[in-house]
């Protein structure tokens, strides 16, 4: 059996071929997806638009949840192999009636693709009384990816590509209060928190679901411009970070240092259909490549441990299963 990504003991790059500058057309050129079928999350804007157009340009049969449907019919019009159907990652009844009815659709499902996700917002809380951050980055994703699971395992040889974040850097997951129900809160520290979650999650789904072939990868897409991540962020907030001036004009040397959404999305698409990654899993990926292992939180990019500890993993998964009151019995 493979081994598994505990520790971050496999977080070393496989020399893919690829780099920072590399695009998802670039990645995918030779893949056939004739015939295969995804999941993408966020697939109506961004990198996660950018994502379904390649998948669909490789033959794939791509299926975009979306919240807004008139928005996401004016922005996918034109590409073929799509299908759009309604489901708010806020709303958990939503998300079941979405996977109720792919289930009953009997169509099969080789990638699930967890795009979608917000950053910088106010603090909200969903039905539950759950922070919007970690409901909608990492909740939705763990109930989509259980209530699908039926149809994951059908034939083997699936893919979970569920996407986080340089920013998990921001903050390991605190399990004493997750919700910010007694601590201040803080934007970046909910969405460090969040996509530590992520990476947890798919460290131990991969070490649960690889018995079935069905493999699981967490990655960071890198700093992207031209998405709609930062939509509610204030003015204030970048420039206190050092990304832009007074006025809120981006500094030049940031804008220079973006990806652009071809090349964001190109992790995105490598981690869904490198053959490199068909006995390894459960790794975080950046740059079309496996990620290397580094502690040292004042250092950008890379993964940090504490979001592939074993022990934190496996206590996510009990306390995931709890706060969404689905039992995610890999079986």
């Amino acid at each position: 059996m493979e081994q598994n990504n505990y520790q971050g003991i496999l977080q070393k790059s496989i020399n893919s071929g690829f780099n920072k500058n590399s695009t998802a057309a670039e990645v995918i050129k030779g893949i056939d997806l004739n015939g295969k079928t995804a999941i993408v999350t966020g697939g109506n804007t961004g990198i996660g638009l950018e994502t379904v157009k390649t998948l669909s340009t490789a033959g794939a049969s791509v299926i975009v949840p979306a919240r807004d449907i008139a928005k996401a019919e004016r922005n996918l019009r034109g590409i073929s192999n799509v299908t759009i159907e309604e489901m708010d990652l806020m709303s958990p009844d939503s998300i079941s009636s979405f996977t109720q009815k792919y289930l009953d659709s009997g169509r099969t499902l080789d990638l699930l693709i967890n795009n979608a996700g917000i950053m910088w917002v106010p603090l909200r809380r969903d039905s539950r009384g759950y922070e919007s951050q970690l409901a909608t980055n990492y909740l939705a994703l763990f109930q989509l990816t259980a209530q699908l699971w039926p149809e994951l395992k059908k034939d083997g040889g699936a893919r979970v590509i569920n996407v986080s974040s340089g920013g998990h850097q921001f903050s390991d997951f605190n399990f004493e209060d997750p919700n910010f129900l007694t601590r201040e809160y803080e934007t970046l520290q909910a969405y460090g928190q969040s996509k530590t979650a992520v990476n947890l999650f798919s460290l131990e789904l991969d070490n649960r679901a690889k018995s079935y072939n069905v493999r699981s990868y967490s990655l960071c897409p890198g700093a992207v411009g031209g998405t709609e991540l930062g939509r509610e962020a204030p003015l204030d907030l970048f420039h206190k970070l050092g990304f832009s001036d007074a006025e809120g004009n981006i500094l030049p040397e940031v804008k220079a240092s973006l990806k652009s959404v071809e090349q964001g999305a190109a992790t995105t698409v490598w981690a869904a259909t490198s053959p490199l990654l068909n006995s390894i899993g459960g790794v975080y990926c950046e740059h079309a490549d496996i990620a290397e292992l580094r502690s040292d939180v004042s250092v950008i990019g890379g993964v940090k441990p504490y979001s592939l500890d074993q022990n934190s993993a496996e206590r996510l998964w009990k306390l995931s299963e709890e706060f969404t009151g689905i039992k995610f019995d890999i079986a």
